[in-house]
C-alpha cells in the first residue's frame, strides 16, 4: 500500500470548495433518466451525454473528482479523446463505481446486499492501470417496519471493509458508501438511529480489516424524514441532526465527507449543505463536501433532452448547479444565488 500517494489523492479530492461529481449510474439507472425527459435509451445517447459532462467548459473548477460507471470509462468523446483523458486534462481526477449492484438479502424481505467483490483485486488493477485514482462502494439500507434488521447492516458494513481495505491494497482511495435510504414514511429521529447504527458498525468492521481511515473518504446520506413522513424537517434541523450523528459516530482521522443527495432536489441538497457550514464551520474534523448525481445532473439533462443545439445551454446549467455547492461548502449559498447564472 502507497501510504503517500493514497494520501495525495485524497488532498485533491478534498481542496479548495470543491466536491465530486457522481456520474456512475448504472445503464438501467441511466435508461429509466432518459426515460423520464424522453431521450432514447441507447449506448450512442449515452456516450453523448456523457461527454457533454465531462468536456464542460470549466467543470474543474468546481468539481475535483467523478466517479465513472464501467461502460463510461471505455467511453470517448466523437473525436476520439478517452473520457478519463478529458477529466485529467481538466484536474478532475477520475474514480469508478466497483460495486456490481445488489440482490435480496436472504431470509428479510425488503433488505438488500451488495455484489461485487469476486474478482474485485484484479478489476482494481485494471481501473488503476487505465488511470482511475478512487473507487466507490454503495451499501443500501431500507427502512420498514422490521427493517433493517442488524444482520443486513453487517453483512454489507462487512463487505464495504473489504472492498475498502482491496483499495488501498491496490493504490486507490475507497470511498465508503453506506446509503439509508429516504423511501418510507419514516420520521427524522429514525432516519438518525438507524443511521448512528450502521455508521457505527462501518466502523468497526473497517477497523478489523485494518484499513487506514486517513485515506478513506465517507459518502453518507444526511439524516433526513422519509419521503412520506408527514412531519418534514426544516433546513437547520437537518443540518444539526446530520452533523450531530457524524460527530457521533465518525472518528476525526477520516480526512472526508463526500455526501450523497439520495432523492433530494438539487435545491434542498445544496440548502442543507450550505446549513451545516454556516452552523458548524469551525468544529468539523473533517472536509464536508458533495458527491451528488442527480442533484446536480438533473436540469442539465432536462435542458439537453438529447438535442446537440441544447448543449451549451445543458452545460452552462451543469456548472451552475457545482458552483452552487461550492458556494454550500463555503456556507455562503443563498436561494437568490439560483437564478444568477455564473
Amino acid at each position: 500500500m502507497n501510504t503517500k500517494e493514497l494520501t495525495n489523492t485524497v488532498n485533491l479530492m478534498l481542496a479548495g470548495s470543491k466536491g465530486l461529481l457522481a456520474m456512475d449510474e448504472s445503464t438501467p439507472t441511466c435508461n429509466k433518466r432518459f426515460e423520464e425527459v424522453g431521450i432514447p435509451q441507447t449506448i450512442e445517447y449515452r456516450r453523448a451525454y456523457r461527454e457533454l459532462i465531462v468536456t464542460t467548459p470549466g467543470l474543474g473548477d468546481c468539481i475535483s473528482g467523478a466517479i465513472l460507471f464501467d461502460e463510461t470509462i471505455h467511453q470517448a468523446t466523437k473525436s476520439g479523446v478517452l473520457f478519463i483523458d478529458v477529466l485529467k486534462q481538466a484536474d478532475i481526477i477520475p474514480g469508478i463505481k466497483v460495486d456490481e449492484g445488489t440482490t435480496d438479502f436472504p431470509g428479510s424481505p425488503g433488505e438488500k446486499i451488495t455484489e461485487g467483490l469476486d474478482g474485485l483485486p484484479r478489476r482494481l488493477i485494471k481501473y488503476y492501470d487505465m488511470g482511475a485514482r478512487f473507487a466507490k462502494w454503495r451499501a443500501v439500507i431500507a427502512i420498514g417496519p422490521h427493517i433493517p434488521t442488524t444482520e443486513c447492516i453487517e453483512a454489507n458494513m462487512r463487505k464495504l471493509a473489504i472492498y475498502a481495505a482491496m483499495c488501498q491494497e491496490a493504490g486507490l482511495v475507497p470511498i465508503v458508501e453506506p446509503e439509508v435510504l429516504m423511501d418510507g414514511p419514516h420520521d427524522l429521529k429514525k432516519c438518525y438511529d438507524v443511521t448512528e447504527k450502521v455508521l457505527d458498525i462501518l466502523f468497526e468492521n473497517l477497523a478489523k480489516q485494518n484499513v487506514d481511515l486517513k485515506a478513506v473518504i465517507l459518502k453518507p446520506n444526511m439524516v433526513l424524514p422519509g419521503l412520506n413522513c408527514p412531519r418534514q424537517a426544516g433546513i437547520d434541523t437537518v443540518a444539526e441532526a446530520t452533523v450531530t450523528c457524524l460527530l457521533h459516530s465518525v472518528p476525526a482521522e477520516v480526512p472526508g465527507i463526500v455526501f450523497l443527495s439520495g432523492g433530494q432536489s438539487p435545491e434542498m441538497a445544496t440548502a442543507h449543505l450550505n446549513a451545516m457550514h454556516v452552523m458548524y464551520k469551525d468544529k468539523l474534523p473533517w472536509a464536508l463536501t458533495f458527491s451528488f448525481a442527480r442533484a446536480i445532473q438533473a436540469p442539465a439533462l432536462e435542458k439537453w433532452k438529447g438535442k446537440d443545439e441544447n448543449v451549451p445551454a445543458a452545460q452552462q446549467m451543469l456548472r451552475h448547479r457545482a458552483c452552487l455547492n461550492n458556494a454550500a461548502r463555503r456556507g455562503e449559498y443563498t436561494p437568490n444565488m439560483e437564478n444568477n447564472m455564473v
